[in-house]
């Protein structure tokens, strides 16, 4: 588990490797993420968006970017803290995501990048 603090705001992230989903013959790999966000400010915030940087040893990167996460957006109180999980596909066994979450303060409606951190997207192959 990898983690990050931004302004209060914990993230943190757990990968896992999908075998019985993932055709490495076929260059197909799954993973999924299960991310906790932690509101240890004083302040009550909403995520508002995301954005994704995915790179897969291959030397692709893509970059994903839309509203909430998996249809949420999320207000955290202060204390409060937010689950989901949520995957990715890899044309090799191995690569790594990182990002940000646009999240707003509600007092005052500014703006905070709270940083996801960078973590390992690695399969079966790789783990011997």
């Amino acid at each position: 588990m990898v983690t990050a603090i931004t302004e209060g705001i914990r993230v943190s992230v757990e990968t896992t490797y999908q075998a019985e989903f993932s055709s490495p013959h076929q260059h197909h790999y799954v993973f999924t993420y299960k991310v906790k966000i932690e509101n240890n400010s004083s302040h009550t915030i909403q995520l508002m968006r995301r954005r994704w940087e995915i790179v897969d040893a291959g030397d692709n990167t893509k970059f994903v970017e839309g509203d909430g996460v998996v249809g949420l957006q999320p207000v955290l109180e202060p204390g409060a803290s937010h689950e989901y999980v949520s995957g990715c596909n890899l044309k090799s066994g191995l690569g790594k995501m990182r990002g940000v979450y646009i999240m707003e303060k509600l007092f005052d409606g500014k703006l905070i990048e709270v940083r996801i951190p960078e973590f390992q997207l690695i399969s079966d192959i790789f783990d011997n």
